[in-house]
């Protein structure tokens, strides 16, 4: 049996507007994601070229900046102080910032890949950081016309654009609120990873280099060759065969990987979604500690 939660109002989950989400339907999203997501590389490549690279590939993680409702890198180190560049997801737009604030801007719709190459460059190389073009990506892209040269083209995107960073928002909010409630555990910063286009915390359950360690991972992907519309997750690692009943409203997940999901149209149904949210993913999590005795 799953554990039954009352959970508390208060927390960063409590104060976005769940009610927006459901203008356009999860499924609806697929085309304004895999722009966002080709759109992202260009932040990511910022970062590759100027931060030092790690080991756990963070260097090329995104926050989510609440304020600007975007994506930004890392900070990149330049003589002036340090600088992030974002996506922000409605309108996709790359941004260039500085403490919380916008030095510049550059709207990609019905920008080639080669335009937005030369635009970056040249923003980058005057702040005294390295050019982006030429990184190459460590990892595959889904196709989309934008790799064979067309143009970023919004048309019919702006509403799907505007839901997808909804979906970011609140995930970040929940998952930040989850990292709270689960203070006896190590969880790492909520990071969105350029690859999967994913956003995601990881709860530790043993020492960090400990042979066979086991943990949980939870997050919100937009979409992927699984799921046609975003999902939450929540993956233990490693898996358990024996399977109990998935928190509400979700379902286990055994093909390819492992992880109980809770896809977009079973959360949209929920009365309070934010609560629904929450309590899945908490829910999911003391599955996992149970499963793999922690």
């Amino acid at each position: 049996m799953v554990t039954t939660r009352t959970l508390k109002p208060e927390g960063r989950s409590a104060h976005f507007n769940w009610a927006a989400l459901g203008r356009v339907a999860p499924q609806g999203l697929v085309n304004a994601r895999l722009l966002a997501h080709h759109a992202l590389q260009w932040p990511a490549r910022c970062a590759r070229a100027n931060i030092k690279s790690a080991a756990d590939d963070s260097h090329s993680s995104f926050d989510w900046d609440p304020g600007l409702a975007a994506l930004v890198t890392q900070p990149l180190r330049t003589p002036a102080g340090d600088v992030r560049v974002g996506l922000r997801l409605s309108g996709l737009a790359i941004l260039l910032v500085r403490n919380g604030a916008i030095l510049d801007v550059l709207q990609m719709n019905g920008k080639p890949e080669q335009v937005i190459g030369v635009w970056i460059d040249a923003k980058l190389q005057a702040l005294g950081l390295r050019a982006a073009s030429d990184v190459r990506l460590p990892y595959g892209m889904p196709d989309h016309a934008i790799a064979q040269g067309a143009r970023y083209d919004l048309y019919l995107q702006e509403r799907e654009l505007g839901e997808l960073a909804r979906w970011f928002a609140g995930a970040a909010a929940a998952l930040e609120d989850a990292r709270e409630r689960l203070a006896d555990l190590r969880t790492s910063p909520v990071r969105l990873w350029p690859h999967h286009f994913d956003i995601a915390t990881v709860a530790a359950l043993d020492a960090p280099g400990a042979e066979g360690a086991r943990s949980i991972g939870l997050g919100l992907s937009p979409g992927d060759e699984h799921y046609a519309q975003p999902y939450l997750y929540v993956t233990p690692s490693p898996r358990f065969e024996r399977l109990p009943d998935a928190p509400k409203p979700g379902r286990w997940h055994t093909d390819g990987w492992f992880g109980a999901v809770a896809t977009g149209d079973a959360l949209l149904e929920q009365v309070n979604r934010g609560q629904a949210v929450l309590r899945f993913i908490l829910e999911a999590v003391d599955v996992g500690r149970k499963r793999l005795g922690a």
